[in-house]
């Protein structure tokens, strides 16, 4: 497209003497935008649009200080936040940015992926969080410990930290209630079974099995969450523990276990699945949701630490669906009734970021958190929301039959 850039009504003279190279970097990223487009105005006064070829969003950013870029090329996704944070960068609302990175992933390359050296020292730093024993409880309490308050202030009164499913016309709540009952479902315990529960969050699934009269074995790493369930399910039969999955023990009739996999890393998928087959009885079923990375981001994903490795979810890794269902299968459990519904979780977030930006205008945040926490957690839900709107990660239900 000719025409695309207009000169700059301000003189910075240092910025315009550096501006060549970073202009270069963005040529790469203008070639790379198949669909939508980026609205950018530069430190050098320039405006810029990016992309544009085919209908698509259409993000708009200020670039701040030409270090954002510089940020950008060598660290990834890790150095875009830390540039976010630092005021390198802006933008009215990231999501159609990231959205856009995420949809445009093959042929932005590796442009906006950390160069090598980055790439190691996260990677040594993020190996050490693997997720043994002592560090799982470790890495759980960095996220979920944060205080039952905090999640209150921002979650539906059903406390799920998890995607809804959505139906036209579903509140927040319905819509994960409807999830709940999906996953009953499939689980398929009646009432008088059991029902194990593998990362039981804040006790939603627990209670509404309970309530049907299931027997319900809920485990967490989560010290905060399990003295909440067990307030929350008292006259219930639900007994929570603070058990790693690892040291489960008995049979049951059913397995349900909701985005808990994200946090046990690719090295032990193999240790969850078999906890999954030994506890179930034959014909036994287990419904399970996880997050996915799209297969052709695998390779890239694998070899690197993003963002939220990096500063929320310590030791998480998301799913590569065809090596997670073949460790399955070789447990001896049916892969069957797959269903994903990543624009859901897309509108979850979208809710969740309403929700944590009214609690945060309201004052109903705990005091103990400062701005700088405040601003890295609704980045990381823009940055979420971004991901599934682009594709490259989703959410998926699948059913676990146990056939021997």
């Amino acid at each position: 497209m000719e025409g695309r850039v207009t000169e700059p009504g301000a003189d910075n003279r240092w910025a315009r003497s550096i501006a060549p190279l970073f202009h270069r970097i963005l040529d790469r990223i203008d070639a790379g935008l198949e669909v939508g487009a980026i609205e950018a105005l530069l430190p050098d006064g320039v405006h810029r649009l990016l992309g544009g070829r085919q209908d698509g969003p259409v993000a708009h950013v200020t670039v701040v200080r030409w270090r954002a870029l510089r940020r950008l090329i060598t660290g990834g996704s890790i150095g875009w936040y830390e540039a976010w944070e630092e005021g390198d960068w802006t933008s009215p609302d990231p999501v159609p940015l990231f959205d856009l990175f995420m949809r445009n992933r093959a042929t932005l390359g590796n442009v906006a992926r950390a160069k090598r050296g980055t790439r190691l020292a996260a990677r040594a730093m993020h190996a050490l969080r693997h997720n043994d024993r002592r560090n799982a409880r470790r890495n759980i309490a960095a996220h979920y410990d944060l205080g039952n308050d905090f999640y209150e202030a921002w979650l539906d009164p059903t406390l799920t930290y998890s995607s809804a499913l959505f139906e036209a016309g579903d509140t927040l709540e319905a819509a994960q209630q409807r999830k709940i009952d999906a996953i009953l479902s499939r689980a398929n315990v009646p009432a008088n079974g059991t029902l194990l529960e593998i990362g039981c969050g804040w006790g939603g699934l627990a209670e509404r099995a309970g309530q049907r009269g299931i027997g319900v074995r809920a485990i967490t790493l989560a010290a905060e969450q399990q003295g909440f369930v067990a307030d929350r399910t008292i006259d219930l039969p639900v007994a929570v523990s603070l058990t790693d999955y690892r040291d489960v023990r008995g049979l049951y009739d059913g397995v349900a276990s909701v985005e808990m996999v994200e946090a046990v890393g690719e090295r032990y998928w193999a240790d969850y699945l078999a906890t999954v087959a030994r506890a179930l009885k034959p014909r036994g079923r287990a419904a399970i949701q996880f997050i996915k990375i799209a297969d052709d981001i695998w390779p890239s994903y694998r070899a690197n630490v993003d963002f939220i490795q990096a500063y929320v979810f310590p030791g998480g890794m998301l799913i590569h669906e065809p090596k997670f269902r073949a460790l399955a299968e070789a447990q001896g459990l049916c892969w069957q009734d797959r269903h994903a519904f990543g624009q859901d979780y897309a509108e979850t977030l979208r809710q969740w970021r309403e929700r944590f930006d009214a609690a945060v205008a309201e004052g109903r945040l705990p005091a103990r958190f400062d701005r700088r926490f405040v601003d890295l957690w609704r980045y990381y839900l823009m940055y979420c929301e971004g991901g599934f709107r682009g594709g490259g990660i989703d959410v998926v239900q699948i059913t676990l039959v146990k056939q021997r």
